[in-house]
């Protein structure tokens, strides 16, 4: 079992998404049949599908789209949607969405926090009173930071230890610059607190080009020593990781980094931990 708990879907044709301008290769639509396609091959069963716009529409047909994936392989088990976490009925958007055709499979939130100007965004009192509300509806949180945003991320999860984190990306390491300080002690910082998990994902496009093994092992290392695999999930990025590489080599890369762990804690990478951590009802373990 293999599944991938990250990877976006995205027609631009349909809404506007200014973050591609100046990316022509993702410039295009990429849609399910797409994402099935390049999971199938590497053998994924199930997937989460993460948010791309500040957007409830976009939440509402990545819902109807996973409920439409039910008994496939690949299966949109799960969606991480977006909601104004400034609201000021972040609890009542999120009842809606769950009525929703699909809404059944919402499992997580996440914001573009990596987008705003303010390092401490996380920590406005408007903003933990709407991450507060999604751990009160049983939903896990993507912290999708910078490094220079790991304080607000560590703060926010300290305050808030009845929800569940999970961090995106490693919170994106200067891996082209062979940076590994101040981000690996913040990393082990964050890793502290019980209740936060991360993703190996999106390591692929922060690394030089065509990148391989020696360029990813200092940061894969860092992360599964700081988290252990229990608290490590799979997810390819998918299809932002074309900017570096295909979706076979991503997962390639992380079997690589999974090598010296055990066939049970493998396994947690690869599926267990996602099914956990955003208690995804559709796949057993």
């Amino acid at each position: 079992m293999i599944i991938d708990a990250h990877h976006h879907l995205w027609d631009p044709a349909t809404r506007r998404h200014d973050w591609l301008d100046g990316l022509p290769r993702l410039r295009r639509t990429f849609g399910l049949a797409d994402y099935t396609r390049e999971s199938a091959t590497a053998g994924v069963t199930a997937s989460v599908l993460i948010q791309v716009l500040a957007s409830p529409a976009e939440t509402e047909e990545f819902l109807a789209t996973a409920a439409a994936t039910a008994g496939q392989v690949p299966e949109v088990a799960g969606v991480v949607g977006w909601v104004d976490l400034t609201g000021d009925d972040v609890g009542g958007e999120l009842d809606r969405l769950r009525a929703q055709p699909g809404g059944d499979r919402l499992v997580g939130v996440r914001h573009l926090v990596q987008d705003e100007p303010d390092p401490c965004w996380l920590t406005r009192r408007e903003v933990q009173a709407g991450i507060a509300a999604v751990g009160a509806a049983g939903l896990a949180y993507d912290l999708l930071v910078t490094p220079a945003q790991l304080p607000a991320a560590m703060e926010t999860v300290r305050r808030q230890p009845e929800v569940r984190f999970v961090l995106d990306h490693g919170a994106k390491p200067p891996i082209r610059a062979a940076g590994l300080e101040p981000w690996g002690r913040l990393i082990a910082d964050l890793a502290a607190a019980p209740n936060v998990a991360v993703k190996l994902s999106g390591l692929v496009t922060e690394a030089p080009a065509h990148p391989g093994p020696d360029d990813l092992r200092p940061y894969w290392d860092r992360l599964l020593s700081a988290f252990g695999p229990d608290r490590v999930m799979f997810g390819s990025d998918w299809p932002v990781c074309l900017l570096a590489c295909g979706y076979d080599r991503v997962v390639e890369l992380a079997e690589q980094a999974c090598t010296g762990l055990s066939a049970a804690e493998q396994a947690a990478v690869f599926g267990a931990t996602a099914v956990r951590w955003y208690a995804i009802d559709q796949v057993e373990i």
